[in-house]
């Protein structure tokens, strides 16, 4: 009988980070619902408390960890709390990040620029890195990063958050490369913009939504955060096996033009 595609994380443990609202808690609901137990990192304490909830009704087992990803004894405490409470972490989604205000290029302070960074590169790097040791031992791993569209193409007034960005494509490249002799691997999603809470301001300016929805070419409509977990548990799963050093564009087109 042939072998078919297998999207089922029964027994599995995932890691996510960022997880109390938006993009994070809609991978980690999807994740328990493929069959995954989810250790939560966030950043407030008590924030996930609900999803905690959901995840049980599931079946699953939910972990909530404080884990601001900026503070890397906080990483580090929960990378292991969560490996010694589970066994394993089988899958890493590295969600977390933000970005500063829109500002052009001349006026961008250091401060602005150094909690981007921190929030989004150095936070996907040092995650990436303590929980890859513990999938180097088991000698087996998934890491999905959240890049962005804005890594591939300019958006005014985010120099720093494009940036950043990018640069989580390309380490998804460099870690796919050095860590998959040890069956870990390392892929990244890039979404357009989201109805979510962090986008909702923005949005809210009936210009700047017109302006988005005209530039996602394709679909000419904004995703539901279900529609990027979609493509995180298919990275996550089995079926994925062979891919990895890539980063899937959900842009609705965007990128198409």
């Amino acid at each position: 009988m042939t072998e078919f595609p297998s999207f089922d994380l029964s027994g599995q443990t995932a890691l996510v980070t960022g997880a109390a609202r938006g993009l994070g808690r809609a991978i980690s609901l999807a994740l328990a619902h493929a069959g995954a137990d989810v250790a939560l990192g966030l950043r407030v304490a008590g924030t996930g408390d609900d999803l905690v909830a959901e995840i049980e009704a599931m079946g699953r087992k939910a972990l909530p960890l404080a884990m601001d990803v900026t503070n890397l004894d906080e990483v580090r405490t929960a990378v292991d709390t969560a490996a010694e409470h589970f066994g394993h972490i089988d899958i890493l989604v590295n969600n977390a990040g933000g970005g500063a205000p829109e500002t052009p290029a001349e006026d961008v302070s250091e401060a602005d620029f150094d909690s981007t960074v921190a929030a989004n590169l150095k936070g996907t790097y040092f995650t990436s890195q303590a929980v890859g040791r513990v999938m180097i031992r088991q000698k087996y791993g998934r890491i999905i990063n959240l890049s962005s569209q804005a890594g591939h193409v300019a958006l005014p007034g985010e120099s720093v958050y494009c940036m950043t960005k990018a640069g989580i494509s390309h380490l998804t490249k460099c870690l796919a490369v050095e860590w998959g002799k040890h069956n870990i691997t390392v892929n990244a999603v890039a979404p357009t913009f989201f109805e979510t809470p962090g986008t909702e301001e923005m949005l809210s300016d009936p210009e700047f939504r017109a302006d988005v929805l005209e530039r996602i070419a394709g679909l000419h409509r904004l995703g539901k955060p279900v529609e990027v977990a979609g493509v995180v548990v298919f990275l996550a799963s089995p079926a994925a096996a062979m891919v990895t050093g890539d980063s899937i564009m959900i842009d609705g087109g965007w990128t198409a033009r």
